[in-house]
């Protein structure tokens, strides 16, 4: 007997003020069916959708693109599953271009994709059977999208630099909300998002940063978008930038661990917690259904070269003296500077740190995270932590 898994999806009310975003497609209900043969995953959508499915390996996964969609979905989605379908998630992707992710159990082929007009009580359906192949079978068939008609637009970049200002003689600050969009990042118990909280930390961060005029503030997203590890630390160099500053939140199996913390870059990672968060923060495009496999070497490798050696080295003391001043405001973990290989800090010319505000597992931190007054407290701690590693390099160069 087929057994289905309603994965309800709560949408957003459309603000009277804003009609034109009813012009986008929405989504109802998401269904995933166990068949004898095969899984179907089932979107009910309110128009006919264009789209783009395709399934990668390694791990395997199988990947839908649709045109931006009006949808929230409900806490826990992710954690629901059904037949060759062990988790599934769903975001922004791309300007113009959201992304349903579903992961695999085993490896497995899209068999088919069609959309079913409505009917009865049901509105448009797009429908997708996935089937088990062995792992050689997928390697060897290197089976195409499968594409609607007409198809959907390529996906368009999440990240443009601004234009470089003329005779600019400020320092450019560089702020990195972790993950985004399909990626939500670490979840605390009350259905809290790690990429809401980067965002609302770099906005703060930046207002701060702004309003004494000294600095040039990029943000690498400004709104619940993926963008990729290798574009965050490009758009850092491509802009010039003197400093990037990366924002996370963390979790951790014991509710009772709590305390920011502050990580360098490095070959060896300075502890095996520091080297784990590093490996779970370096999965963040395999979360969001990025091929990795066409990835040069170049872009894969941590480290390096001996040009990166002294931006590494900035990038610690910068480092070092974050951790004193993040110790006025906040509680810090114990060796609060710590070191690992993560991919989103291995910018070659612009020296760069990964902060760890807090842990969203911890429900006293949780709070914290949430408040305003922890928010402005941060940032004017980062804030002063970047006046006095400019004053130092400052000093350093007139000597």
């Amino acid at each position: 007997m087929t057994r289905f898994f309603l994965l309800a999806l709560c949408l957003a009310v459309a603000a009277p003020a804003a009609p034109a975003a009813w012009a986008q497609p929405m989504v109802s209900k998401v269904r995933i069916g166990e068949h004898p043969d095969k899984t179907r995953f089932v979107m009910e959508l309110s128009e006919a959708p264009r789209y783009r499915v395709f399934a990668l390996a390694d791990p395997f996964r199988v990947v839908i693109d649709l045109p931006e969609l009006r949808w929230v979905p409900g806490r826990g989605e992710g954690d629901r599953k059904g037949g060759l379908i062990a988790a599934m998630r769903f975001g922004l992707f791309a300007p113009g271009t959201s992304r349903v992710v579903l992961d695999l159990s085993a490896p497995a082929q899209v068999k088919r994709v069609f959309v079913l007009p409505p009917t009865g009580s049901y509105p448009y359906r797009l429908v997708i059977d996935v089937v088990p192949v062995s792992r050689a079978s997928f390697l060897a068939a290197r089976a195409a999208p499968v594409v609607s008609d007409p198809p959907l637009d390529p996906a368009a970049s999440a990240v443009t630099a601004p234009p470089q200002p003329k005779a600019d003689p400020r320092k450019t600050i560089v702020i990195d909300p972790g993950h985004g969009g399909i990626d939500p990042g670490a979840r605390s118990l009350t259905g809290v998002d790690e990429k809401n909280i980067a965002l609302a930390y770099a906005r703060a961060l930046k207002r701060q940063l702004e309003a004494g005029g000294r600095y040039r503030v990029v943000l690498t997203r400004d709104k619940d978008i993926f963008v990729r590890l290798r574009d965050r630390f490009g758009l850092a160099e491509r802009v010039a930038g003197d400093l990037f500053i990366s924002l996370h939140a963390n979790n951790h199996d014991s509710p009772r661990i709590r305390g920011a913390s502050v990580y360098s870059l490095s070959e060896q990672a300075s502890d095996a917690e520091a080297e784990a968060l590093a490996a779970k923060e370096n999965k963040a495009d395999i979360i969001a259904g990025i091929n990795l496999a066409d990835q040069t070497e170049v872009v894969s490798k941590i480290l390096i070269d001996l040009a990166q050696r002294e931006t590494m080295n900035l990038s610690k003391q910068f480092a070092n003296g974050l951790v004193g001043e993040l110790g006025r405001v906040t509680k810090l973990l114990g060796n609060a500077h710590r070191s690992a290989g993560f991919a989103v800090l291995k910018s070659a010319t612009v020296p760069s740190i990964l902060i760890e505000i807090g842990y969203l597992s911890n429900k006293t931190e949780e709070r914290l995270l949430r408040s305003k007054k922890h928010r402005i407290g941060i940032s004017q701690a980062i804030g002063a932590a970047i006046e006095a590693y400019f004053e130092r390099q400052t000093s350093l160069n007139r000597t």
